[in-house]
Order: C-alpha cells, then structure tokens, then sequence
C-alpha cells in the first residue's frame, strides 16, 4: 500500500469522527494558548526591563560589580570616567545619570518618575522627539518627558507645562518617543546631567553608568580587562540585558513562577491530547485490524498514526498562536501598560512542546496498534 493512500485513510479516519478531533484539537489549542501567554509575559517583562538599555543604546556600559538591572544604581566614583577615557581603545566616554524623584504636578498631586541625565556636552543617548528641538533642553529648568504608557500619569503634559521636581521649578520643552516603555510603571524625563545632579539629591559620587563606545569590537576584551583591573564591569549591550535576565530568571519569583505555569500548561495538554488520542485509537482498531488484512505493513501504520498526531498537533498549534496573538492584540489597544510580546523564542518553545506532545501521543497510539492482529477482530 502506498504511503499516499494510507496518509489520506488516515486523514479520514480522523476527521470523520468530529467529536473526538475536536477534543484532540481543543486540548492542543488551549495548551498552546496557555504556554504562549506565559511566555509571552515573560519575554515583555523582560522586553520592559531592557528599556533603558534598548533607547540609550550605548555599545558599552562600566557598572559597579554588584548592578543586576539599569535601576540598580550604584554611583561610581568620578575617576573612572577619566580613566575610561584615557584607554586607547576607547573612541569616547560619558556619564549618565539615573534616578528617581517626586514631581508635584500643576493639579498639586505628587507622581514618581525616573529622571535621566544626559551628557551636556553630547548628549548621546537622547530619545527621538515627536514635538519640541533637543537644543531646549539647555534651558534654564528644561525637561523632555517620554509619550509612553507612563505618560498620562503626567496629567498629560504639553509643550512649556510647568511642574516642581524636588521643591525645583521643571518646564517641558520637548516631547519624546522611545523604544520600549519602562518596567516600573513610572514616566520617564530626560534633562541634562548637571541638571539632574543638581535637582535630585546624590551621594558623594554621582555618575550612575559610563556608556563608551570601543573603536573596535576587538577591543571589548582589551577594555574589559582594563575596566576589571580598577574594580568595575564593562558590559556590552547584549551582555548587560544577559544580566537582566538571568537577576529576572533566577533572582526573582517571576522566572520560577512562569516556568511553573508553562510546564503545568504543557501537562494539561499532554494529558488531554494523549487521553483523547488513546480512545481515539481504541474505538478504531477494528479498522486497524482491516488494514493489516489487507496487506498494510506496520511500517505504514505507524506512518499514519504519526501523521494524524502531527495533524493534529500543529493544527492546534496554528490555532493556539492566533488565539493568544488576537488576545494580546486586544489587551494592548484597551491596556497600554500590558507587557506581553510573542518573540520567536517562545514560539519555538511552544512549537517544541507540541512535537513532544504529538510524539508521546503517537508512541501510545503505535504500541496499541501494533499488537491487534487481524484474527482478532474478524473472529470477534
């Protein structure tokens, strides 16, 4: 019997029982579902915790040893940024600073929000602006707040809105786009360095990151080497999102608690799949049997049970990524802070545990139908 024809009884045999494949596929769909939204959670958690890192978009950033996320400041002592700048690998050096503060708003409410100084003389690392020229941020009390998810928290403000920063007069003067949204659930202001020193109270030492740029990508190690002789970390920027999300992974509950919920989700449709698949093959040996009388090997058997499984496994899969794509789409335009992304990661992941669910599926179906025999059943 050819592998064609046997593949397309199979086919048959499968869909014609509409209860039983609609179960199959209802299994499968909703464990795709549910592994995909945990993960998917998870990759925007950490899609959110790279935000700092993602739209200042240094190539390098010098950390003290102890930082696990761009939040984490440690200052680091203002010697270093000249000793940066003096290796020979490096093209340039600046400081940037990080922090937080109250701001009273013109309503005379108080939000939080995250403050980032920039380098007066470059500013590298400025975001795009969507209203306003980056050059007003040289004057006197100037801010440019984020347009984010945040943004609102800031009673929306606009061109030349005045607010108090630290008992210190603030005044937008340009309105900024970025990348990502931060993870904190706080706006976002940028302003220059001096200024952010100078507003927000600091320790001894005030630079929170020197972000640098190597002349070459051969001397990331020559600077990393350096930059650890004096006590610190040079990271690139893959590097120091690694960090992130091995602090998010293994020092938090958040990677343990998606990873509990994705293996639970994986067990749910294994469970069903495998349960539903097994009476599948249980009410339909008698035709089984018939197939092998009539000269099926098991060889083909086993074909088309590993094509009704795989059938039916990325059929689920196909309609499991479009449900949870169609509910982060819709979650997303009625709540902006909602984090969930789909990355081929997880789309990987999802697909791998489909395959071994189809496999597990296909081993118990082939071991059932391997041992009927024909006599059986005619006899029967």
């Amino acid at each position: 019997m050819k592998y064609p024809g046997i593949l397309r009884i199979g086919f048959r045999l499968l869909v014609n029982d509409r209860a039983k494949f609609s179960a199959l596929l209802v299994g499968i769909t909703f464990s795709v579902f549910l592994m995909m939204q945990m993960t998917a959670m998870f990759a925007g958690i950490l899609n959110r915790a790279y935000s700092t890192v993602t739209n200042i978009g240094a190539a390098m950033w010098i950390m003290d040893p102890a930082v696990n996320t761009p939040t984490s400041v440690i200052p680091l002592p203002d010697y270093l940024l000249d000793a940066v700048r003096s290796m020979e690998q490096v093209r340039y050096a600046v400081p940037v600073f990080i922090g937080g503060a109250q701001v009273k708003l013109a309503s005379g409410t108080y939000q939080p929000v995250s403050v980032i100084g920039l380098d007066d003389t470059s500013l590298f690392g400025r975001p795009e602006l969507e209203q306003g020229t980056i050059e007003d941020i040289y004057a006197e009390n100037a801010f440019v707040v984020v347009h984010d998810a945040e943004y609102s928290k800031l009673e929306s403000p606009k061109i030349g809105t005045a607010f108090e920063l630290n008992d210190h007069r603030g005044t937008i003067v340009g309105i900024a786009k970025v990348l990502t949204s931060g993870l904190t659930g706080v706006p976002t202001l940028y302003t220059t360095y001096r200024r952010a020193i100078e507003y927000i109270p600091t320790t001894r030492f005030t630079v929170s990151y020197i972000l640098l740029e190597p002349k070459s990508k051969a001397a990331e190690a020559v600077i990393k080497q350096q930059v650890a002789q004096l006590g610190y970390v040079a990271l690139n920027r893959g590097e120091f999102n690694q960090r992130i999300t091995d602090y998010y992974v293994y020092q938090t509950g958040v990677g343990t608690n998606i990873l509990m919920m994705t293996v639970i989700s994986f067990l749910v449709g294994l469970s069903i799949s495998g349960q539903t698949f097994y009476t599948f093959i249980l009410e339909n040996l008698d035709k089984f049997a018939a197939l092998k009388a009539i000269g099926a090997k098991g060889r083909e058997l086993i074909y088309m049970i590993l094509f009704m499984a795989t059938f039916t496994a990325l059929t689920g899969y196909g309609l499991g990524v479009g449900l949870v794509t169609l509910m982060i789409s819709i979650a997303r335009s009625y709540l902006p802070n909602y984090a969930a992304i789909i990355t081929y990661w997880n789309l990987g992941l999802a697909f791998g545990l489909v395959l071994l669910i189809a496999g597990v599926s296909s081993y118990v179906g082939v071991r059932k139908v391997l041992r009927i025999e024909p006599f059986d059943i005619f006899r029967g």
